[in-house]
């Protein structure tokens, strides 16, 4: 599809549509599938309860993808990351300490179809779990992790050199190790680099802790701001000149200017507040995970992602940060409240986490092409995004269910941790509908007690961005580990 020209913000958004309150009514369309893929049994991005008790579900969905590689080991951290043939998977604690090599694992994709390990990154930030704050600055070679524990952490980062060797990184910040010792604290969950690569910006989620990391020297880095933003800082995304950071928060965004932090000297603390300049909150959505900027046409726009309450992908008109117009949005169709029955029947017994968006990226910032998500349940989504008021789904790829080796993936939360029962996080909007509707999101749970008792892993956790490389995108999924997948020529690149 040809990029089309930029109109007026909201342009595909349903006639009437409030975002403050209102659930977005649509699915984006469906992928055309080959022949002979193995396509999705239920309606798109549902794992059908019938699928998961038949075992349907281990044989894996795929749509206009191929699985050309993997790398399982002991299965992935929440996010991974990548850089020039290699990838680096996240880790998890304390589960990854109960299998071999704990630690981030690095992952030599010289050769996509033999993907092998070539090294196990062990500094206390890499085997104290990674969490979503494992990163790489492709401008400065410099990969970045700290130790977060079970959601939030304090006081261990590790840079290294990657540039040089990606598949055996360089610990820079060497000495007691890799502690950060400064006298400002930090706190750890998520975090993210400046575009220029001089900054390290972690965010320890409650009460909305972020820190400016100085790394312009690598081998020391230091703590020149930090301060509560808010009610929660989650993950964040930057104006390409580092001067507005697009903060995620508990319901929405939240948009600041860090240009003193951006335009600092070098290793100069700075007293400054960090100014806000506008904040955008939702209903039809939780747990803003992070977000994307791009432009189109020129003109900049910024994709924001929940992580909870099937609020999808939105697209927001950014041409002032303080007042973003939403655009257009990319749900699947099990995110539609008409679907919220459907949603729990078949997710309950495989952990907190459903089938909703967590982590994406785009094939390029400028009139971008294509989006790839991990869509959790829903596995690895693609997504054709270069019409803004019009988004469709392309391809996809469901990994094959590890049903009954939750003991041999010692580095997936979902296996060892996560797949206790639990409700999934459904929409306090969507609930609300179906029940109006005469349905109750919870019937699946009480007709079938007898998934409430331990976790089925009857489908992976697919949270880790998909990242493109040419015509494959490199990925981990908790269970399955790293995968290179190939999309077919027919649909990307998209013309």
């Amino acid at each position: 599809m040809a990029t089309a020209t930029v109109g007026p913000a909201s342009a595909a958004a349903p006639p009437g549509y409030n975002d403050l309150i209102d659930v977005w009514p649509t699915a984006v369309d469906v992928a055309d599938c080959r022949p002979g893929d193995q396509v999705e049994t239920g309606i798109q991005g549902e794992v059908p309860l019938a699928d998961r008790k038949s075992g349907r579900s281990t044989k894996g969905y795929n749509c206009n993808i191929d699985l050309i590689g993997q790398y399982q080991g002991q299965g992935a951290g929440i996010v991974s990351a990548t850089y020039g043939h290699c990838s680096y998977t996240g880790s998890s604690f304390p589960t990854n300490f109960l299998g071999p090599d704990p630690g981030v694992q690095v992952i030599d994709v010289s050769d996509p179809a033999n993907p092998r390990m070539t090294d196990v990154l062990s500094e206390p930030a890499m085997v104290g779990g990674t969490w979503e704050s494992l990163k790489v600055n492709k401008e400065r070679g410099l990969l970045v992790g700290t130790g977060v524990g079970i959601l939030e952490g304090a006081g261990y980062i590790s840079v290294y050199d990657i540039a040089t060797d990606c598949a055996h990184p360089r610990l820079l910040n060497t000495g007691a190790g890799s502690q950060l010792s400064m006298p400002i604290p930090v706190t750890t969950h998520e975090g993210d680099f400046s575009p220029d690569g001089n900054t390290y910006w972690a965010t320890g989620i409650a009460p909305g802790y972020v820190s400016a990391i100085d790394i312009t020297d690598p081998r020391d880095p230091m703590v020149v701001w930090s301060g509560v933003t808010g009610v929660e800082a989650h993950g964040l995304g930057f104006s390409p000149d580092g001067n507005t950071m697009y903060l995620s928060n508990l319901l929405g965004l939240t948009m600041i200017d860090v240009s003193a932090v951006q335009n600092r000297t070098p290793r100069t603390i700075v007293p400054e507040l960090m100014p806000h300049v506008g904040e955008k909150l939702w209903a039809d959505g939780q747990i803003t995970q992070h977000s994307i900027y791009v432009t189109y046409d020129g003109q900049p726009h910024v994709f924001s992602v929940d992580e909870g309450g099937s609020g999808g992908v939105k697209l927001f008109d950014a041409a002032r940060s303080s007042n973003l117009q939403q655009r257009n949005a990319i749900k699947l169709a099990i995110n539609l409240p008409d679907n919220a029955n459907r949603w729990a029947q078949s997710t309950t017994a495989n952990g907190a986490f459903g089938y909703d968006a967590h982590y994406c990226s785009v094939d390029r910032p400028v009139d971008p092409t294509a989006m790839a998500c991990g869509w959790i349940q829903s596995g690895v989504r693609v997504f054709d995004i270069s019409d803004p008021d019009h988004f469709e789904e392309v391809a996809y790829f469901n990994p094959p269910a590890q049903t009954g080796k939750n003991w041999q993936l010692s580095n997936s939360l979902h296996a060892l941790l996560g797949s206790i029962a639990a409700p999934p996080i459904i929409g306090t909007l969507a609930v609300a509908r179906a029940v109006l509707q005469g349905d109750s999101p919870v019937d699946g749970i009480i007709n079938d007690q007898s998934r409430l008792v331990g976790g089925d892993l009857s489908a992976d956790w697919c949270l880790s961005p998909p990242e493109f490389h040419g015509d494959q995108l490199w990925v981990t999924c908790m269970d399955n580990g790293f995968m290179a997948l190939a999309l077919d020529p027919a649909v990307y690149p998209i013309r």
